[in-house]
């Protein structure tokens, strides 16, 4: 098996089988591997079965070959050009109003929230000397 395929090596191949996981192409009689759902199409795939059927021919390209296992990692998505993102030239958003109020009066205000144990500990044993504090 690994004598015919090398890693980087792009061939074709015919979808034999889909699972939610991903695809399973056939590249030779003998020889299956599995195309990961990661490796559909750029971008996210949440359903296979929107973009692949059963009898689909496809270029693949060979990321893993497992010779112990028998296993090969194959992606279709490495034989496409990755589409160009889109430039906006719209401003980077200002952030809202409330979030802006509420970081302003954290900052004015005393410190609340979860004290760590380090600063509770010294208070709990002044705490605990305190004879007022003891119950009898």
């Amino acid at each position: 098996m690994t004598e015919k395929f090398e890693v980087g090596n792009v061939v074709k191949g015919k979808v034999t089988g889909i699972q939610p996981y991903g695809a399973f192409v056939e590249i030779d009689e003998n020889t299956q591997g599995l195309v990961h759902i990661s490796e559909i199409k750029h971008g996210f795939v949440k359903d296979i079965n929107e973009h692949l059927k059963v009898g689909d021919e496809v270029n693949v390209k060979i990321l893993s070959i497992d010779a112990e296992s028998g296993k090969i990692g194959l992606s279709i998505r490495a034989t496409e050009e990755a589409p160009e993102k889109e430039e906006t030239t719209a401003k980077p958003k200002a952030p809202k109003k409330r979030q802006a109020t509420i970081q302003t009066q954290a900052q004015t205000e005393a410190p609340q929230g979860f004290n760590t144990l380090k600063e509770k500990l010294q208070e709990w044993i002044e705490q605990s000397d305190r004879k007022d504090l003891i119950k009898k």
